[in-house]
């Protein structure tokens, strides 16, 4: 008999997963690797739990990213789903092309003293409270306007106002409900902006596309509004939960927070323990829209095409096959073959930026912030309801 004809997992499991997904991410893995959710009248959604599973088909071409292969799907805000996040190649190689320049690493790394300065700046703010929202005032603010600076958008535009209208599309129901045509309006106006600018809007990112679609034909103006609100929304949402999700482990596991202070201490165990921060609690906890363009044949399951197929990042990189002892945070881990940030063509473009910008704010906020403790239990830290992402909504700490 099929495994998955058999398998269902516990419903307290089901019930946790919001705030732990780990439970559940281990029964899957031991009992139900590739795992289908099935609702009538849709498509099955299958959980592949297991890392070499998870690696195995991140880069299959069986696999498709296009959400126009199942009816009816749309995966976010309508009109703005045009990017290469949700597209195959050709269309992804060219869309990849024309933004990967902004973002390879010896250009990313100048950005240092830039989010040094912005961090320390942030912290200025608040190192005297003693109650603080790592969220809303440092991880949010800091992320959000790195990726503004690098798309060029203006100081005006760089507020909590805009993050909270970009926020709420991919939380459906934790915004206004005009939250949507609020960010198409938004970009329209970026893009304006950047066409009304004329050749010195060029020398940022978003001016560069704009100039692309409208000198060459290389993106639409659809193509050109959606990579906008993905460059927002990834260049931000990520990192944020990169820095939250991992002050929160290093809170809950002080013995290893204090080897950023000792001996060890340095830019090669940093850049470790970044690594590890982002393989322990992982900020994206599914991999982005897939769905099989082919019969894929799974731990005797048949993935059929048209079923959506949801790679569990977050499982992956606690898979004990992997890892040793998964479920221990090691900052001084190694090797470390998470996959945070995917692997294969849509590896994440953005992972030097968010390495970095992570590299920067562990050791400031363990320095600066000095001695706290969390506000309230951990187990009553609220999660953001998104399906991709695992990111807190607030992270308050108090001086001891």
């Amino acid at each position: 008999m099929p495994a998955d004809a058999v398998a269902r997992p516990p419903a307290e499991l089901l019930a946790a997963r919001a705030s732990d997904p780990y439970p559940y991410f281990a029964w899957l893995r031991r009992h139900a690797p590739a795992h289908a959710e099935r609702r009538p009248g849709r498509p099955a959604v299958w959980q592949i739990s297991r890392h070499a599973d998870v690696r195995a088909l991140l880069s299959d071409d069986r696999l498709s990213k296009d959400p126009g292969r199942v009816p009816g799907y749309v995966p976010g805000p309508a009109g703005l789903n045009r990017h290469l996040v949700h597209a195959d190649p050709p269309d992804h190689t060219r869309l990849r092309t024309l933004v990967n320049t902004a973002f390879v690493p010896r250009r990313i790394a100048r950005l240092e003293p830039v989010v040094a300065e912005v961090a320390h700046r942030l912290l200025d703010r608040v190192e005297r409270n003693p109650h603080v929202d790592v969220i809303a005032d440092f991880a949010a603010p800091l992320t959000f306007r790195m990726i503004c600076a690098i798309l060029g958008v203006p100081a005006e535009l760089d507020t909590p106002a805009t993050r909270d209208t970009l926020m709420a599309t991919i939380a459906p129901g934790t915004g206004p409900d005009h939250a949507e045509s609020e960010l198409h309006a938004l970009l329209d106006t970026l893009i304006a902006g950047k066409r009304a600018g004329g050749e010195q809007s060029g020398v940022d990112l978003l001016g560069a596309l704009v100039r692309a679609g409208d000198e060459t034909g290389a993106m639409s103006e659809e193509e050109l509004r959606s990579t906008a609100y993905l460059l927002l929304l990834v260049g931000h949402d990520t990192t944020m939960n990169l820095i939250g999700n991992g002050t929160l482990a290093l809170l809950r596991h002080p013995g290893q927070a204090a080897r950023f202070t000792g001996p060890e201490a340095g830019p090669e165990f940093v850049a470790t323990a970044v690594e590890e921060l982002l393989r322990y609690d992982s900020p994206v906890r599914d991999a982005t829209f897939r769905c099989a363009a082919e019969p894929v044949l799974l731990h005797g399951q048949l993935i059929a095409p048209g079923d959506i197929v949801s790679l569990l990042i977050g499982s992956a990189n606690r898979d004990g096959t992997c890892f040793p002892d998964p479920d221990r945070l090691d900052l001084g881990r190694s090797p470390n073959n998470h996959l945070a940030f995917g692997h294969g063509p849509h590896f994440c473009i953005g992972a030097a930026l968010a390495r970095l910008e992570g590299a920067v704010a562990f050791p400031l906020l363990l320095e600066r912030l000095g001695s706290v403790q969390l506000a309230k239990p951990a187990d009553e830290l609220s999660w953001r309801p998104t399906r991709v992402m695992r990111g807190l909504a607030a992270l308050p700490v108090v001086r001891r």
